[in-house]
């Protein structure tokens, strides 16, 4: 049957989600709430994509255009997301990629980003910056926690030992300061807390925050995290300076994979790094190994690929000015600025 592709909207969010969840390709980055968000948070305009073969969806291919002074005017699948691209069959994902390319020239972007996670279409520009990081979770604790290395659940044991605790909840109130601290002393603009919430209320049972505390009920250290089917994705995190000297990372990750498990998931997907930064690292010392992510681009205006990693040279004065910036100086600038960094 022939293919035919539209740009719904708005989107009809229950058939989208229906078919992402079908989908061996889909991820929980696919889902149709993140236009909702990105929209209403970001004010960024979504362009989604859907090739449907007698009336039935073949595949879908979600958009955002994204206007930026600092960095420029493009369009990806998916910013604020690690995974992205089309889906579906592969006749319908090479006509989606198609038009996709046609209405990054009809919109004059300087390229077109797809953040695929193991998919490339030959012929087109890749840049290997990413890794990401996945394993599969036994179904009980014992065999997870023998299955990180002994180093590693050494570090586990000790956190373990210094009467740490966990709770989880459905409430930036502990998370966002924990995490607006330790952006900015990475150097990193804040998301507005507003994103937080909406992720929150937009993916109801499919996202929460797991909180760690010390012996004495202070929080130390937090992540959110979103479900997708049978896997667990850990996305924001942050800690204080006590969560590094009493091995909170290290805990709050073995408590999310242990909250995970009796929820039923069995992979854990620690999401992506940059190669050789200390976040690569502390992945593979878990016993995850890294798989590159291919992400590809289709160049219009730009006349080379875009780079605005932190690790770029021309950003180091930014981010160490930004890391001296007094926190709430630092809370109220980083939105204006980091609706243009997914």
């Amino acid at each position: 049957m022939e293919l035919t592709i539209s740009s719904p909207a708005p989107i009809d969010r229950a058939e989208w989600n229906s078919f992402v969840l079908a989908q061996p390709q889909g991820t929980h980055f696919h889902r149709a709430e993140w236009a909702d968000v990105i929209e209403r948070v970001f004010g960024h305009r979504c362009h989604h994509l859907v090739a449907r073969a007698g009336g039935a969806i073949a595949g879908v291919l979600p958009l955002v255009e994204v206007r930026s002074r600092l960095f420029g005017h493009s369009l990806s699948s998916t910013p604020f997301c690690v995974y992205g691209g089309a889906i579906g069959s592969d006749e319908a994902i090479l006509a989606l990629e198609d038009a996709a390319a046609r209405l990054a020239e009809k919109l004059g972007v300087s390229h077109l980003e797809l953040r695929n996670r193991d998919r490339e279409r030959p012929g087109w520009l890749r840049k290997d910056l990413y890794a990401t990081f996945r394993k599969p979770l036994a179904a009980d604790d014992d065999a997870n926690l023998n299955a990180i290395p002994r180093k590693q659940r050494a570090m586990v044991r000790k956190g373990i030992g210094n009467d740490l605790s966990s709770v989880t909840e459905r409430t930036i109130d502990q998370f966002f300061p924990i995490y607006a601290s330790s952006v900015r002393d990475l150097g990193t603009p804040v998301f507005p807390r507003r994103y937080f919430r909406a992720l929150l209320e937009a993916f109801g049972d499919d996202c929460d925050v797991l909180t760690v505390r010390d012996r004495d009920g202070q929080p130390i250290a937090s992540v959110l995290s979103f479900y997708f089917r049978d896997e667990v994705l850990p996305y924001y995190a942050g800690g204080l300076h006590a969560a590094r000297e009493l091995k909170g990372y290290d805990f709050m990750y073995w408590e999310l994979m242990r909250g995970a498990t009796a929820r039923g998931c069995r992979w854990f997907d620690y999401g992506r790094s940059k190669q050789g930064t200390g976040a690569y690292s502390f992945k593979k010392n878990w016993g995850f190994e890294p798989a590159p992510l291919p992400y590809q681009y289709h160049l219009v205006k730009a006349q080379a690929l875009p780079d605005v990693s932190p690790a770029n040279p021309k950003y180091r004065l930014f981010i160490a000015a930004w890391q001296r910036l007094p926190l709430p100086v630092a809370n109220r600038i980083g939105p204006l600025l980091s609706r243009s960094l997914g």
